[in-house]
């Protein structure tokens, strides 16, 4: 039996200028269990776990370890309490050392100097078992994010935390990655720690914790002490107040002429030629394993990488692309991977967000704004596709995962579109938010334009698409059209050394 404490949130409640983030927020997690909190985007998770790390102070309520209650001022204050929060973005010095990392702030020293002996002997000790084939000398810029996240537990761990909370933990890890993960969050919570885990992958919830609490808009709905006592379908409708039979709800719908055809294209993540055509009306899925070249294909058909051969036609015209400006004053665009770091301004309002691309085209004498355009647009484009947020004027940080990625579409929504690339338009959002996303999309196709979707979710893939390439090393070794498309066969033409 463990000794360590249970955590308990009594009341908590956080609010920000003109919204409630959160409402008396009350519930248990204990130790030996790994305890998934679930819910849309925006029911208020993450914050939820800000709080506990000491980056948010509660407007109400408090938490309590054992018998202790607790307010974190400080996220010092949460690290001495013995709480660890693993967050998407890690929180690593990238060119700094493994060993640096792991000891920041309390770096063994000798006569005012780093003794660099002792680090890496204590780095060592730490990554035991852990980490093994990492070293401690490596800089973090050059591991990989699955490693880079053994080395944000490890660091948990060696400040003694019993209490450790990971937000997303596997959006951007591989198969691989993700089975070791696994293994190392059982071990935690077979040596008795709290283990909180946030995750929009149902099968992780249930592949891993033992109990689950559910969240919508901010406020508890109810905490399943057992998962054997759980279904999928009973956590879906829990978590959006709704029966979702069917997330994808496919269309069928006719396909015009030939809207975009790549010959023999080749550039960065390609080792062969690349040739496919997409019609108007058509959504073309692209499916691969990592490094595949799914994205790096995306980038090509963007503009943001250069072509180092081949050739685009667009509706008939050869299309070049010197630049992005290129591709989107052509009608091509692309929703990227990373919406953090490629799609949004985060300190930028949503408005502005969705208005900037477009505003060329509705600007006096090419520099000066027209306001009611712009006001008028982003209300336009927030209404139809159901973008939650206080005002158009918020700044679109402070949105969830799945309404920023909404507000991305709408930017193109407001521009002449003929083809949408959409790079795992769904990663990190929950399955509501997929549903609503998934609706976007087929209508976007049966208006005409053509839609190409990369996804590492093979069941999504097969949901949403009217045909499917595969990727495999840089390579297309497949295509197949829907109703032939199923696990095993995408699987098997993905595997390397298998040629479809």
């Amino acid at each position: 039996m463990s000794s360590t404490a249970s955590l308990q949130f009594s009341g908590i409640g956080k609010q920000f200028p003109g919204v409630q983030a959160l409402a008396d927020i009350s519930f248990i997690a204990h130790p030996g269990q790994v305890h998934a909190l679930m819910g849309e985007n925006g029911a208020g998770k993450s914050t939820l776990l800000k709080i506990l790390g000491g980056a948010y102070q509660p407007s109400s309520g408090h938490l309590q370890i054992g018998e202790q209650s607790l307010t974190f001022k400080s996220t010092a204050e949460s690290i001495a309490s013995g709480v660890a929060v693993i967050h998407q973005e890690l929180h690593l010095v990238p060119e700094m050392t493994v060993a640096e990392n792991l000891f920041l702030g309390h770096l063994p020293a000798r006569f005012g100097l780093i003794n660099r002996r002792v680090l890496r002997q204590q780095a060592l000790d730490l990554l035991k078992g852990l980490a093994d084939e990492i070293d401690p000398q490596e800089k973090v810029a050059r591991l990989s994010l699955g490693q880079r996240q053994l080395i944000e537990i490890a660091k948990a761990l060696s400040r003694g935390a019993h209490v450790i909370a990971f937000d997303e933990p596997t959006s951007s890890l591989s198969a691989r990655e993700i089975d070791r993960l696994m293994a190392i969050i059982t071990r935690l919570r077979d040596e008795g720690k709290v283990v909180l885990y946030v995750s929009h992958r149902m099968e992780e919830v249930f592949r891993i914790c033992d109990a689950v609490t559910v969240f919508k808009d901010g406020r508890y709905v109810r905490t399943f002490e057992q998962m054997s006592d759980l279904s999928h379908d009973q956590l879906v409708t829990c978590m959006v107040g709704r029966d979702i039979q069917d997330i994808y709800d496919y269309r069928p719908r006719e396909h015009g002429e030939v809207a975009l055809k790549v010959q023999g294209l080749l550039g960065p993540g390609l080792r062969e030629p690349v040739s496919f055509e997409v019609r108007k009306g058509e959504i073309l899925g692209l499916f691969g394993l990592v490094g595949a070249g799914r994205t790096e294909l995306l980038r090509l058909l963007s503009g943001l990488t250069p072509c180092r051969a081949g050739s685009l036609e667009l509706q008939g015209r050869e299309l070049r692309l010197r630049s992005p400006r290129d591709a989107i004053d052509a009608g091509v665009l692309l929703c990227p991977e990373d919406r953090k770091k490629e799609g949004i301004i985060p300190l930028a309002s949503v408005a502005e967000n969705i208005n900037i691309s477009a505003r060329g085209a509705h600007s006096s004498l090419g520099c000066l704004l027209r306001g009611g355009w712009e006001r008028s647009n982003a209300d336009k484009q927030i209404k139809a596709l159901k973008v939650k947020t206080p005002s158009a004027a918020q700044k679109i940080m402070y949105l969830s995962g799945g309404n920023q990625q909404k507000a991305i579409l709408g930017r193109w929504l407001s521009m002449p579109m003929k083809v949408l690339l959409l790079d795992e338009p769904t990663r990190g959002i929950d399955i509501g938010a997929k549903a609503e996303i998934y609706q976007i999309i087929h209508a976007l196709a049966a208006s005409g334009i053509a839609v190409i979707v990369v996804s590492s979710d093979l069941m999504e893939v097969m949901g949403i698409s009217d045909r499917i390439l595969v990727l495999c090393e840089g390579r297309v070794c497949g295509e197949l059209p829907r109703d032939q498309a199923n696990e095993s066969n995408l699987l098997q033409m993905a595997l390397p050394g298998r040629r479809g």
